[in-house]
């Protein structure tokens, strides 16, 4: 159909058959057979709870398809797709609602897209049937003929109105686009234009006679004429006619390119579907506006309904342990990058950035790549990528990205969304998309030092300093991990400078305790202080040293050895980052934040205090044996100043601030 404004109009009006409506149906329990029947259907040879067996009847199922056409070209493919999974369920028949081609044309094109939509229904295992739209018979162009297409419609489809029957059931197929009596027009959206025939409800008339003895009849067409509105109120008259029997179970149309349910009348339930590759618009998928099938199972005592989104049906045989192993492998595969962007300390930056995508599949895949950010001024050239990829091989993406300087805007780092589908026999297999890390490295500029004393204000919620693993990765053998710090909460459980993970090194304040802990020959070691050395009143200084040569470590706090114990071996390595105001938990993120200030934090790989006491300094120097040394002079965009000569610059997070250092 093509979606106007009229139609939209007729969508909102009130149910023409709300009125008089019939309470909703309620499908009641399946009878099952009784225990008499046992012998004959149920065999074992053991004792137990006996079990309900189902009443062998004259059970079927069917499946109805909304609109084809009023979308765009490769609307087809959408329709190719619901064949293929409607022959997965193999109903007894498929019925349509109309609007199966373009149309709105002369011949040519009408018979094109003619053999094109029988060519994919044919494809159905089961019988299929056509139902006449406005797309199906209206003609647009020069050499109108009074019918218009209705002749060839049914030379090349079928009747405009017939009825066949299935089992104890008949199904109806009436015709909603009969001209105008008087004037030949042909118009959904005028009222005098849609009115059923005498002809027509005749032999409407006359079939639903014989249909008397039939358990249930089932009517479909294209439009809704029962929503009123610029329909009129010509359905009234057919609703009567369908009523009398009583044995009319379903009424289903299509058109209107959405889903909807408008309740029972007089025993008949009225439907509407969406599409099978008309146009849609997709606004609310959870509510109908989507591509779908109704697959209706057809019992003595009524019929079961189901909506069934295109797409969404898997082959059981096709999912063999191959493509389902295959898939999680896919899904987790850790793609290479060539280069990183280069980020100035004012936010600027501009540099190509490649991912190598690698398909690790027996399957060819389908890759998408759309890179973006939620700040504005980056710019991206291509806007996206995609390629297909065979079994085996890999694919190369590259991307320019680039940022004026920072100026007022916040700055936030771009992403990059990987959409993948795996092709497989019959359909698409659809990975969840999943975000890739632009690799990104700071180029900040020396801050100069403040002439009054600044440090870094911590919220003790979620703000820290992320260190990468390369930037705090020692070796083996002596090391020193010391900073200033002054607390506002010492309550609960605290990292202060950490790395633990069942390995590694860190510094905690639990409950206002200093801890530091190391990691050697896979057991923690720890030098701990006694409860009330720390308080919030004051700048502290703390140092946790690992002296292989004496074989122990020892726990600063203001200069004063406070704590040691014996401990030698080899540290347990691990591939988490160095996080400054808090611990860090198995996946890299920060926990167990510290409410306070932080200054100075200096990792070094020798042991730089020995004996029970040392004057510490304020503001440390580099040398070559500090491997990371943040004095928090500034933060320059994300980043703060690594003065170490690696100059591995780590991250700020949540919302770190430099303020004036509390004295």
């Amino acid at each position: 159909m093509r979606i106007t404004a009229p139609i939209v109009a007729i969508s909102a009006m009130s149910f023409a058959i709300s009125v008089a409506a019939d309470p909703p149906i309620e499908r009641p329990e399946h009878e099952v057979t009784s225990r008499t029947d046992r012998d004959d259907r149920f065999t074992t040879d053991r004792d137990g709870r006996w079990l309900d067996l189902p009443v062998e009847d004259e059970t079927f199922t069917f499946v109805v398809y909304g609109d084809r056409t009023g979308g765009p070209d490769e609307g087809i493919k959408v329709l190719e797709q619901a064949v293929i999974e409607t022959n997965l369920y193999e109903p007894d028949l498929v019925m349509t609602v109309g609007d199966l081609i373009q149309g709105y044309s002369t011949v040519e094109p009408w018979m094109a897209q003619m053999k094109e939509y029988r060519a994919v229904m044919d494809q159905l295992l089961c019988p299929w049937f056509p139902v006449a739209g406005n797309h199906d018979v209206y003609w647009r162009g020069t050499g109108r003929p009074p019918e218009e297409h209705e002749g060839r419609y049914e030379e090349h489809f079928g009747p405009l109105w017939y009825a066949f029957d299935h089992k104890d059931s008949r199904f109806l197929v009436l015709y909603t686009d009969e001209a105008n009596p008087e004037t030949g027009e042909r118009n959904f959206g005028k009222a005098e234009c849609q009115r059923m025939s005498p002809e027509q409800l005749a032999w409407l008339e006359a079939t639903l006679e014989d249909s008397k003895d039939k358990k249930h009849v089932f009517c479909f067409l294209h439009h809704p004429r029962w929503i009123g509105g610029r329909y009129g109120d010509d359905w009234e008259k057919v609703h009567e006619v369908l009523a009398k029997p009583g044995n009319v179970r379903a009424v289903f149309a299509g058109h209107i390119h959405y889903m909807r349910h408008d309740g029972v009348r007089d025993g008949i339930e009225y439907v509407t579907l969406a599409t099978v590759g008309g146009g849609q618009s997709n606004v609310v998928p959870s509510t109908g506006w989507r591509h779908q099938f109704h697959h209706v199972t057809v019992r003595p005592d009524g019929i079961a309904m189901a909506s069934i989104p295109v797409g969404t049906t898997l082959d059981v045989r096709e999912i063999t342990a191959d493509l389902a192993l295959q898939s999680a492998r896919l899904a987790r595969t850790e793609h290479q990058t060539v280069g990183k962007i280069l980020v100035n300390g004012d936010g600027s930056a501009e540099s190509k950035v490649g991912w190598e995508i690698f398909n690790p599949t027996d399957f060819p895949i389908e890759v998408e790549l759309i890179p973006a950010s939620p700040d504005l001024r980056w710019t991206f050239s291509p806007s996206h990528l995609h390629a297909t990829i065979a079994p085996g091989e890999s694919e190369r993406f590259g991307f320019l990205a680039a940022r004026p300087a920072r100026e007022s805007e916040p700055w936030r780092k771009p992403v990059i969304t990987m959409s993948c589908d795996i092709l497989g026999e019959s359909r698409r297999y659809p990975l969840v998309p999943r975000s890739l890390e632009w690799p990104i490295e700071p180029s900040l500029t020396r801050p100069a030092i403040a002439p009054n004393e600044v440090v870094l204000s911590l919220d003790g919620v979620d703000d820290a300093v992320i260190v990468t693993p390369e930037a705090s990765n020692l070796p083996n053998g002596s090391m020193t991990l010391e900073t200033w710090f002054r607390a506002d909460d010492l309550s609960g459980r605290i990292g202060l400078v950490t790395r633990t993970e069942n390995s590694e090194y860190g510094i905690f304040l639990s409950d206002g305790i200093p801890d530091f802990m190391i990691h050697l020959n896979r057991a923690y070691r720890s030098a701990k202080g006694a409860a009330g050395l720390v308080s919030t009143d004051r700048w502290h200084h703390i140092a946790g040293v690992f002296d292989e040569d004496e074989g122990e470590i020892r726990l600063y706090l203001d200069g004063r050895l406070i704590d040691s114990a014996p401990a030698s071996g080899n540290r347990t390595s691990n591939q988490l980052p160095f996080i400054v105001g808090a611990d860090v938990d198995g996946n890299g993120r920060p926990v167990s934040f510290f409410d306070g200030q932080v200054d100075g934090v200096r990792l070094s790989k020798v042991a730089r205090y020995r004996g029970d006491s040392f004057e510490p300094v304020r503001r440390h120097a580099v040398d070559e044996d500090t491997q990371l040394l943040l004095n928090f002079d500034d933060i320059q965009v994300d980043w703060t100043y690594d003065e170490s000569l690696r100059g591995n610059h780590p991250r700020c997070v949540g919302g770190p601030e430099i303020v004036p250092a509390d004295t």
